[in-house]
Formats: C-alpha cells, sequence, structure tokens
C-alpha cells in the first residue's frame, strides 16, 4: 500500500472513531430548549413587602422535574423554574447537563426559604442539599438574590398565570 493510501486510511480511522454512537441525550452546547412561562412568582420579605417579581416555568411531574432547566443556554433575567413536590422532605439537586450558573432557593410548605445556594457550578454532579425539608425549590440566574437582596428570612408566594401568545 502506498504512503498516501495508509495516511488516508489512518485519516478515516480517526475520524470514525471520533464520531461515536450517538447517545441521543442533547449536550447543553447543542441545544437550548425555550423558556415557557406558566406562573408568577414574587419575593416577598416578612413586613410583606414584595422585593421582586419573576415569570416562572412550573416542574410538577417526576418528567419536568428530571429535565429541569438542562439543555438551557438562556434564562431570562427575571425568569426562574419553579419545583413543586407533594410534602416537605430533604430535597437534593444537581447541575449535571445545566449550563447556567443558578442561585437554588429551597422553600418550606409555607413558602418560608429555608436556605439558599447561591452561584452553583455549571455541568457539576456535586449534590446540592437543603439544610431543611422543602416542598419547594427555585431556581434563578445566579448572582439574582444577592442583587435583589433576597434572604432566608424572606418567603416566596406563587400563581399559575395564562400567558397569551402573540404572532
Amino acid at each position: 500500500m502506498s504512503l498516501r493510501a495508509t495516511t488516508i486510511m489512518l485519516l478515516m480511522t480517526f475520524f470514525l472513531a471520533g464520531c461515536g454512537k450517538d447517545s441521543g441525550q442533547p449536550s447543553p452546547i447543542q441545544t437550548d430548549v425555550p423558556f415557557t412561562p406558566e406562573g408568577i412568582l414574587d419575593f416577598v420579605r416578612p413586613d410583606s413587602s414584595i422585593i421582586n417579581r419573576i415569570v416562572i416555568e412550573i416542574a410538577e411531574t417526576p418528567q419536568e422535574q428530571a429535565q429541569g432547566l438542562m439543555y438551557r443556554r438562556s434564562l431570562p433575567d427575571r425568569g426562574g423554574m419553579l419545583f413543586i413536590d407533594q410534602a416537605e422532605s430533604m430535597r437534593s439537586f444537581w447541575m449535571k447537563n445545566t449550563a447556567l450558573s443558578l442561585d437554588i432557593l429551597f422553600v418550606d410548605a409555607q413558602g418560608e426559604i429555608v436556605n439558599i445556594v447561591q452561584r452553583t457550578t455549571p455541568l457539576s454532579e456535586e449534590n446540592i442539599l437543603s439544610t431543611g425539608p422543602a416542598q419547594y425549590v427555585v431556581e434563578v440566574r445566579a448572582g439574582f438574590t444577592q442583587a435583589h437582596g433576597i434572604t432566608e428570612s424572606d418567603h416566596i408566594q406563587w400563581r399559575r398565570q395564562d400567558f397569551e401568545t402573540t404572532n
């Protein structure tokens, strides 16, 4: 075999080896899941004054909760996700396949913020834990809680809302 033919065969071998089998899972860089508003969430001070209001997606089903904000490249400045569970329990989240850094707020059944984990590490498989029982979890862009002065003495109020689409 000639040197040229050998070189071409080697290059083809490297190319084909690099293709590999598709896992069927999109990479966080290749896909961007669009934000779909489903409700409004207020961050509220103990004196009942509203700190800030965001638009939220709601994750209730096991499938929605497993997906969370994975494969997102963007999140609106005043957007987030509310995870709703049936009852309070200790919660654990991770950032696998989540390319955005987030602030994660664990919230009890009364809407009181249990703890806030700020500026999570994108794409990490490290467990992010609640420090007490939580029924709700709110995810917002990293730095949001600090920028708006949201603390563990605050609470949330939320409601579903229909958002009409316009063409």
